[in-house]
């Protein structure tokens, strides 16, 4: 009796199962390129949950589909994507065999960051740019906040000659403008702008993705004049090991490890990297460091889960620690705040969790959530500075596709940060009881971002954001953005829409501190409102021996309300106040990519630009003024040339045209602009077999640096000698004529010369 219900109840799953089978289809099949399997290439029918990577004989199977007509598409990084229309009826096993080509450009790349959903950068409404290992291995250099000088249109700032302070311009607007995402997520703003940058190692960079022009209304605050995306690597396609070590004649070193492993149905990657320079060099004679000292690790883990129907589960965490100084040579750490000698010794500690998780629904539901913690403990000759920054931020994405011609992002995202320091930025208005007033904001909002596929020449994307700030109230953000491609070797794409940025003061008023200026603040600060339009044309022109990408925008951001730092009323003070008038960036950017029959590669890029505000002066007349450190032309190439067998050159550079610099008095000696400037490199690698490379060269060749009086009066870096008036204005003495005070703001160009470097890498695949 019982081995009779056995039986039944086994007959009864065979035939469960073989009518499922039966009713559901099967594709599989395989992936080659140049009849070689391709592993770990995504194949996925669009819009469905179905999906899968290859394996290692490029074999791919995609089960229990239900009957219908689908789209195939298969993708993998470097290829042309593949897409076909199938019909499949329930019983099926549908068999493709797929040659993928290697692109001859990126048009066929995944990319994610113009509308948070994977699209190729063809399809993409929103021009995207992209930047592979490959691209900023041709500059080696120990972080990504280095590596971004040979984009066209992106250069990374030195706001400070003793402690080496940076941030990111994008089309001449300052760093505060400028959102930097890891995977997506708002890791680096406000106060770690300053120190954080640094702390991100090539290691764990899979691809860099960089809009430039608003997103306010995809990702918020402070990205008005772009965003840059570090998207770090995939476990699962991750090298099993890689490892890059190189230092330079400068002796600095710099190490690199990433390691994959498998823990059950997860896939791991860990990344270590550690930097090193402690050589006070002083070749301009000022009796500074020329570059800061440094000493900095940081640790990087990813997971990367195995689900059922393929669905996104990952999690990542980073810590980060960093110590640096800059100032007089003979400067040691038991001098740390005193005034016997001058220096800025900065402590930095920061903790990044990053996570994704697809809900277990019918519907494409995503949670995405990141936490950091950025302390600071730092010592600007005798000002201290001790701050603590946490930010909290999560959303729900929910993308749907109606069918081909409507798609659905709509997003309820969250963000808290808290702030606090030792300055009276957190302190209350009480002058004679003064209370620590920790800076707590809130930011709830939600998007909605419809896409509509009209047909294969015209795609019209649309978007709303509100925010709600618990210091601001309400802020609205539209966003317009249209696609016209008459043809696959043309592409027109206009972009409008607004921004919106809440100041943080430390990322403004970093001057204050190092140049030891009062901050005064005459107004209430409001948010910063912007319009900003932008109109794209790509083209891709094949010739006889090869084909030419042409990738050319037209930008215009016109701002209703800014914060700029007044520095030229009184050389003591900075002034902070709303704009009396208006401000606008606008110019062209034209990106070259050249890739010949013969192995010769160019990448080419110039952007002109004119960066101003406008301010009735007392007589009620417009007054127009160029903005601080913000050149009018930029330009950057990168020539490759493959001599065969493993050796290849390379030659980048960029170009700088004049900016305007901040002097001190009208009797500062020192030129109001700095001069049109570059800085190039060259590198000679070789390829081995088993997975080496050694590669090396030189630096700066044209051993370009700065003027040696950078920093004024870098002989009395506590103002000792100057004679104040009674209205705090530096009086003329025998000792300084000029009215000058200790300011190490005037920086333009680093300060490092000529350098020769040596490297090797190593892979496991």
């Amino acid at each position: 009796m019982q081995k009779s219900i056995y039986v039944s109840v086994l007959l009864l799953l065979c035939s469960t199962f073989f009518a499922y089978a039966q009713s559901t289809a099967t594709v599989e099949g395989r992936v080659l390129s140049k009849q070689k399997p391709l592993e770990l290439s995504t194949v996925a029918l669009k819009g469905t949950r179905f999906g899968t990577l290859t394996d290692t004989a490029g074999v791919f199977k995609l089960t229990g589909i239900p009957a219908g007509r689908y789209q195939l598409v298969v993708s993998q990084v470097g290829f042309e994507t593949f897409q076909k229309t199938i019909v499949l009826t329930a019983g099926q096993t549908f068999r493709q065999t797929v040659e993928l080509r290697e692109a001859a450009n990126t048009l066929g790349e995944v990319v994610v960051t113009g509308t948070m959903k994977e699209v190729s950068k063809l399809e993409s409404p929103v021009p995207v740019e992209i930047y592979t290992p490959k691209f900023f291995q041709k500059n080696p250099t120990p972080n990504i906040y280095d590596a971004l000088q040979n984009i066209n249109g992106v250069r990374p700032q030195l706001n400070c000659n003793v402690c080496n302070t940076g941030d990111i311009h994008i089309n001449g607007l300052e760093g505060p403008y400028t959102m930097v995402l890891l995977d997506g997520m708002p890791i680096v703003s406000a106060l770690s702008t300053v120190y954080g940058l640094s702390g991100i190692p090539n290691s764990l960079v899979e691809r860099v993705e960089v809009v430039k022009g608003p997103a306010s209304t995809l990702y918020g605050s402070e990205a008005v004049a772009g965003l840059i995306n570090i998207i770090t690597k995939n476990p699962l396609k991750a090298p099993i090991v890689t490892a890059d070590v190189f230092g330079t004649s400068w002796q600095e070193y710099n190490a690199d490890l990433g390691v994959k492993f498998r823990a059950g149905s997860a896939n791991s990657l860990v990344g270590l990297n550690y930097y090193n320079y402690q050589k006070p060099f002083d070749k301009n004679g000022d009796g500074f460091t020329d570059v800061t000292l440094q000493h900095r690790i940081s640790v990087f883990n990813k997971w990367q889960f195995e689900r059922k129907e393929n669905r996104l589960a990952s999690i990542a965490a980073r810590y980060f620690y960093e110590d640096r100084w800059g100032g007089q040579t003979n400067w040691n750490r038991s001098l740390r705040g005193t005034d016997s000698l001058y220096a800025e010794s900065i402590f930095t500690k920061r903790l990044e969790l990053i996570g994704a998780y697809q809900l277990p629904t019918t519907e494409n539901i995503t949670l995405q959530s990141s936490f950091n913690s950025h302390n600071q403990n730092s010592v600007y000759g005798t000002t201290p500075f001790l701050a603590t920054q946490r930010i909290f931020f999560a959303q729900l994405l929910w993308n749907k596709e109606f069918n081909s011609h409507v798609n659905l992002m709509v997003g309820t995202p969250f963000r808290y940060t808290f702030y606090d320091d030792n300055t009276p930025a957190t302190q209350s208005a009480d002058s004679l009881r003064p209370i620590n007033q920790p800076d707590r904001t809130r930011l709830p909002g939600i998007f909605v971002q419809p896409e509509f596929t009209f047909n294969d020449q015209h795609k019209l994307l649309l978007g709303l954001r509100y925010d709600y700030n618990s210091r601001h109230g309400n802020i609205l953000t539209p966003r317009f953005s249209y696609k016209w491609s008459p043809n696959k070797d043309n592409v027109i794409r206009f972009n409008a829409g607004t921004g919106y940025r809440v100041v943080n003061l430390f990322t403004e008023d970093h001057a204050a501190l190092t140049g030891a200026r009062q901050v005064v603040v005459e107004d209430e600060l409001k948010p910063e409102r912007s319009w900003n339009v932008n109109l794209n044309y790509t083209k891709l022109i094949v010739f006889g021996s090869g084909f030419l990408n042409v990738d050319a925008s037209l930008f215009y951001t016109y701002f209703t309300n800014r914060i700029i730092a007044d520095y030229d009323t009184d050389p003591n003070k900075i002034f902070f106040d709303n704009l009396k008038g208006h401000s606008t960036s606008k110019g062209l950017s034209v990106n070259l990519d050249a890739n010949f029959t013969f192995p010769l590669k160019v990448n080419a890029g110039f952007t002109l630009m004119d960066v101003y505000k406008v301010e009735d002066d007392a007589d009620g007349q417009p007054v127009k003024t160029r903005q601080l450190l913000t050149e009018r032309i930029t330009g950057t190439w990168a020539v490759s040339y493959d001599f065969g067998r493993g050796l290849s050159a390379d030659y980048t550079g960029n170009l700088y045209g004049p900016m305007r610099l901040p002097l001190l008095s009208s009797d500062d000696p020192r030129p109001e602009y700095s001069p049109t400037w570059s800085i190039q490199n060259i590198q000679l690698t070789k390829r081995f077999d088993n997975g080496f490379e050694i590669y090396g060269g030189l630096k700066n060749l044209l051993n370009f640096t700065p003027p040696a009086n950078s920093i004024a009066r870098a002989f009395d870096p506590f103002d000792k000698g100057v004679v104040f008036g009674p209205d705090g204005q530096v009086v003329a003495s025998p000792d300084n004529p000029y009215r000058l005070t200790f300011d190490p703001t005037y920086v333009f160009a680093p300060n490092q010369g000529i350098r020769g470097f040596l490297g090797v890498r190593y892979t496991i695949r």
